[in-house]
């Protein structure tokens, strides 16, 4: 059994499968996110980049307010990220106010990312600084990192100023990018590993390993590589345009792959990055 929720080292829970809303156009956002929670989906993922927080927003709240009795805002889960020229004390305070006011009917923000560690150490500290005081102010509940080397979390765990950890560092892995020995630490840590692009973009979902998987369990690439992430214990982040697809991708909960199909679709010595590769930042 994998669980629905895991448990973050502030004693915050978060759903175990995520929505990724990357390159979904603000057009279908709101539409995706409330046929999302219909479906099941309770956790949320977007991003300043992404451009389409506010969409995200508004397909919760129009979940929320469909029936204020039992659809309650603490069900959800709801993670943005900071951007890159966002980062540094002054710019990440406005911006995180700004993330919170383009979702506003949420009241909060449930995890704050940085989004990479590209603009060096002292922004990235400063950043977090920001980040934390966040925290202390009610507009976030959990703060984490996102595209973090061992050395950038090392550079933070380290920091006299620390108050709150990262709770989660969001990172692209999948059978063919397994990033076993970050993966590893990053757990030894007490951070969740949220795995994203676990569907490599859809670029191996003609893979033979896959494929024999797949025959095999019956289920289709996308289910069985998010039943790999989650069976590592990881959090996947898969994203659909579709909203028929986005049902079937809950269903790698109601599966199990075993020991052998495992390590049939683990390639430990494979580095086939689909994303972009900051983790060996400056």
């Amino acid at each position: 059994m994998v669980p629905k929720f895991y448990k973050l080292s502030n004693g915050f829970k978060i759903p175990s499968i995520a929505l990724g809303t990357y390159d979904i156009p603000r057009s279908q956002t709101v539409e995706i996110v409330y046929e999302g929670i219909k479906c099941g989906y309770r956790h949320f993922d977007t991003a300043v980049l992404y451009g389409n927080e506010k969409e995200v927003g508004d397909g919760i709240t129009k979940w929320l307010n469909e029936d204020p009795e039992n659809h309650k805002r603490e069900e959800i889960f709801y993670t943005t990220k900071l951007w890159n020229s966002q980062n540094g004390y002054k710019k990440a305070k406005a911006a995180i106010q700004q993330c919170l006011n383009e979702v506003s009917s949420l009241k909060y923000i449930d995890l704050l990312l940085i989004h990479s560690p590209l603009e060096g150490p002292k922004l990235r500290l400063e950043t977090w600084r920001a980040m934390q005081e966040a925290v202390d102010e009610g507009l976030v509940k959990s703060i984490g990192v996102s595209n973090y080397g061992k050395k950038h979390i090392d550079e933070l765990l380290n920091w006299p100023e620390l108050k709150y950890k990262p709770v989660v560092n969001q990172i692209e892995i999948s059978p063919w990018i397994m990033r076993q020995e970050l993966a590893d630490y990053c757990k030894s840590k007490g951070l969740v590993v949220e795995a994203f692009a676990p569907l490599c973009h859809g670029y191996k979902m003609t893979n033979p390993d896959l494929l024999k998987v797949c025959k095999e369990v019956d289920h289709n690439p996308g289910q069985v590589l998010i039943r790999w992430s989650l069976q590592h214990g990881y959090l996947p982040l898969p994203k659909t345009k579709t909203v028929k697809r986005l049902e079937g991708n809950l269903a790698a909960y109601e599966f199990e792959l075993s020991d052998e199909q495992m390590k049939i679709l683990d390639h430990p010595d494979a580095y086939e990055p689909t994303d972009w590769e900051c983790t060996d930042a400056p």
